[in-house]
């Protein structure tokens, strides 16, 4: 059932772009930016994503294995090096595209589970302010995330690797990756623009995640159309920017971060609501 609802979303979705997925085979990169369609406010935001495709989004109202959640002890963690994680480095920078609800750094990577032997080919990796995920009902400012999608497999798979980003004051100190990505976050200030990022070295980053512990989960994608089954892998590690730099950031993103969901396995919020309305509409 859920993988002919997943196909028949595929042809439905091309209306739904700039998403978690954008990219991938499922949300392939247009010649030009290509800006949202969906939002974060009033009838296009996370409330209404079902509205805006029933066909392609039925999981955003429907799903009982829903991202973000709220981080806690039942929780399982992994060590971050069970997860072979490749990323080159770019020296003269990486494409850097501001699609309207987020904005997206475009570079090659791979990810191998060590003990499943499941592969990955990086799609982009991009952010959200504030972050979506929370660790014991805390919230961060910002949270990075790392799209992967299978190699090899008849339907798409996708694995996101994550890292919450907590606000630093002293000099020098934003993470290096953040401080190359955001030195021209001024340059993509508008919807559909692009520039090049700083130079860009993912070795220390890499080494943060796999010498960590790794909170492992089976949720969704964030955006439409919510697909499940997505292999989340948020670092124990938070990465760190700094004031005016977070300040630059979130002029830009603004607001982006869908509500938390239920708890996994748990009634999708959207459906609890409005079963809870058609019953007091009844009585």
């Amino acid at each position: 059932m859920f993988a002919s609802l997943f196909l028949t979303s595929l042809t439905a979705v091309a209306k739904v772009s700039a998403n978690c997925a954008h990219g991938t085979s499922v949300f392939p990169r247009l010649p030009n930016v290509t800006v949202s369609t969906f939002g974060y406010d009033a009838l296009k935001g996370p409330l209404n994503w079902y509205a805006l495709n029933k066909t392609a989004n039925a999981a955003c109202e429907k799903g009982t294995t829903q991202s973000p959640i709220v981080i806690n002890s039942t929780i399982s963690r992994v060590q971050g090096s069970t997860l072979n994680w490749t990323v080159p480095d770019y020296s003269d920078g990486a494409e850097f595209q501001n699609l309207g609800t987020n904005v997206e750094v475009i570079v090659d990577g791979s990810l191998v589970d060590m003990s499943s032997g499941a592969a990955y080919s990086l799609a982009q990796f991009h952010f959200h302010t504030p972050a979506e995920h929370r660790v014991e009902d805390e919230f961060y400012p910002m949270e990075m995330h790392w799209v992967f999608e299978s190699e090899g497999t008849a339907t798409p798979q996708f694995a996101v690797v994550a890292f919450l980003v907590e606000l630093c004051e002293s000099p020098g100190c934003t993470d290096p990756v953040l401080a190359a990505v955001f030195s021209t976050i001024d340059d993509i200030a508008v919807p559909g623009e692009a520039a090049m990022t700083g130079p860009l070295a993912f070795g220390q980053l890499i080494d943060k995640f796999e010498n960590s512990q790794v909170y492992r989960y089976g949720g969704s994608l964030t955006t439409p159309p919510c697909t499940e089954n997505v292999d989340w892998l948020i670092s124990t590690e938070s990465l760190y920017i700094d004031v005016p730099t977070w300040l630059s950031v979130k002029k830009v993103i603004k607001y982006n971060a869908r509500y938390t969901q239920d708890v996994l396995g748990g009634v999708n919020l959207l459906q609890n609501a409005a079963d809870d309305l058609c019953k007091s509409t009844s009585d």
